[in-house]
């Protein structure tokens, strides 16, 4: 799960397809939870954080935000948990 939403966010890197310096770049990781923030100067932004819960269960959330080829801000904010993963799309 974790996985998933990890490679979501690089796709979101991948898709503003330029050069970036990164002006942000937190991270924890632990046995039982995580958490994540990045900033980088072509406007992309991400933070993630999760926990586990019950046997193999995390309860992740988390968004990300890049501009578009048409200059418009995309924001998406998620959940992630046992029942999959859970994506609402912000347009400004």
């Amino acid at each position: 799960m974790k996985f998933v939403i990890v490679l979501a966010c690089l796709l979101a890197l991948a898709y503003a397809n330029e050069e970036a310096d990164v002006l942000k770049s937190d991270s924890e990781v632990n046995v039982e939870d995580f958490k994540y923030a990045y900033e980088l100067s072509n406007h992309i932004k991400a933070v993630q954080s999760g926990v586990l819960k019950e046997h193999d269960n995390w309860v992740v959330s988390g968004e990300y935000e890049y501009v578009a080829p048409n200059g418009q801000l995309v924001k998406v904010v998620y959940t992630a948990d046992e029942t999959g993963y859970h994506p609402k799309v912000l347009e400004a």
